[in-house]
């Protein structure tokens, strides 16, 4: 896991992994270069594949069977698979398509219809302190996402204050206070235990210093753990009562390692939580980036962010056109 602190100020080793600070990326890469280039396992294994069925030839059933199975196994899904070679069948009648080479840009094409509706970047200008909550299971980067998401809100000029609702993994809050020394960030956490206590604190602090966002951590939660999940809409439901309308966001991070399991994960998170946007952290790390179009076709979420690698500056907003060049080479 990626983090922004020296080791020398780290907490206990035995609580919590590697702490080191993050310097920025370097600026000599332009960020679809860099993206094309954290993805090179995911592009590896599907455009590997995918070269060698695109290298000529006539268009019969036979290379339909190898695209889905190329497809399928990069972790594209079944139905968003299925629904992928509807689309390109669709595309290679009307437009008279005949030969493989051309079978590229009609897979393009399609996977652009499927993807471009997930790209909503977030606005927080709408409300003042915007609260943003996030969720997820343990190890999925809940923690890097904040420490870059202030970073990146900060950059943009606005106030950023931390609730350290993850009060199960003494680590967490820990990694979360030493970030906002180093940072002059505010982080609001109890050692009761209480996270409900730990939002509607953060929350009415925010509001008395004029804060423009929170961004709120929770505790790790497994899909099965229903009971915890109750505990965590809970959570949500006091922030409504410190602040009506509050979270404003509700994020979802999901580990991109995770493959088909991220699915699920979206859907139970949903279900409890009312997820209104995802981040997909690790690319850099997976071959599994098919993944996002199985989310896609299960749920189509807006996917606000997408991280790619460990420096600070590397959680971006999705572009699906960047995406899909780096992924389709």
């Amino acid at each position: 896991m990626f983090d922004f602190f020296k080791k020398n100020k780290s907490p206990n080793p035995e609580q919590a992994t590697e702490i080191d600070a993050a310097a920025p990326s370097e600026q000599s890469q332009s960020w679809g270069e860099r993206l094309k280039q954290s993805l090179s396992k995911t592009r590896k294994q599907l455009g590997n594949q995918l070269a060698g069925l695109f290298g000529g030839g006539k268009i019969d059933a036979e290379v339909y069977e190898e695209l889905e199975t190329i497809l399928i196994t990069s972790d594209v899904g079944v139905n968003a698979t299925k629904n992928l070679l509807t689309d390109i069948k669709n595309r290679v009648k009307v437009q008279s398509l005949d030969d493989t080479v051309q079978l590229k840009a009609a897979l393009k094409e399609a996977m652009s219809d499927l993807l471009t509706p997930l790209q909503k970047p977030l606005d927080t200008s709408g409300h003042k302190p915007f609260v943003i909550m996030l969720a997820g299971v343990n190890g999925a980067g809940k923690t890097t996402s904040i420490g870059k998401l202030a970073y990146a809100f900060q950059a943009e000029g606005k106030s950023v204050l931390i609730a350290a609702g993850d009060t199960f993994r003494a680590a967490a809050r820990e990694q979360l206070q030493i970030w906002g020394e180093r940072n002059n960030v505010h982080v609001v956490s109890q050692t009761s235990g209480d996270a409900a206590a730990v939002m509607f604190d953060a929350i009415n602090s925010a509001i008395a210093k004029n804060i423009d966002i929170v961004l709120a951590d929770t505790a790790g939660r497994l899909p099965t753990q229903m009971h915890l999940m109750d505990e965590i809409a809970k959570v949500k439901r006091v922030m409504d009562k410190a602040l009506p309308g509050a979270p404003h966001e509700v994020l979802l991070v999901l580990d991109a390692n995770t493959g088909q399991n991220a699915v699920s994960q979206v859907k139970t998170f949903d279900d409890a939580l009312g997820v209104t946007g995802l981040v997909l952290s690790k690319l850099d790390g997976t071959a599994k980036g098919g993944v996002i179009a199985a989310i896609a076709e299960a749920r189509p979420i807006p996917i606000r962010y997408i991280g790619i690698g460990e420096a600070i500056d590397d959680l971006r907003p999705f572009n699906a056109s960047e995406f899909i060049d780096a992924m389709i080479d």
